[in-house]
């Protein structure tokens, strides 16, 4: 029997569904031996194209540490580069390699498969809806969030 006090809580229920698609999205992930940082720093690779540590950070939302990290991995795997910036020998310029490329491809369709997992108990025109509803709610402005980027 779920908590009365917060079985109709928006922030309930989005966590409850959260956790569900997170389970999902870590076990595809960790059936294709990745992680989701590692997807995430190629697809702003093949994005943006050559970036620093910093801007891969930025563009993600992953730590500047775990960037490091995460980024040696992928090297280490073929899938990035990293190279010394010609313009400025203290950082490094980041690049998808073709590896990489065909690495990212093939997640993509992993993905796609996830999001069909996550939003099977709907039909179709309603996980429309709820993917309009999380954008907005995704796309409105928290004024305690706000900061200089």
């Amino acid at each position: 029997m779920p908590l009365r006090r917060v079985a109709d809580k928006p922030t309930w229920l989005l966590s409850r569904a959260n956790a569900r698609s997170q389970r999902i999205l870590g076990a595809a992930f960790a059936e294709a031996g990745i992680r989701g940082y590692h997807y995430r720093l190629m697809a702003a690779a093949e994005q943006y194209g050559p970036l620093s540590q910093a801007e891969l950070g930025r563009h993600t939302g992953i730590d500047r540490k775990d960037v490091t990290l995460a980024v040696t991995e992928l090297e280490d795997r073929g899938l990035l580069a990293r190279e010394r910036d010609p313009a400025d020998n203290r950082r490094n310029v980041v690049t998808l390699t073709a590896s990489g490329h065909t690495e990212l491809v093939r997640l993509d369709d992993m993905l796609a498969d996830v999001q069909k997992a996550v939003l099977a108990p709907l039909s179709p025109t309603e996980q429309r809806t709820l993917i309009g509803l999380l954008r907005r709610l995704g796309d409105a402005v928290d004024p305690a969030a706000t900061h200089d980027d």
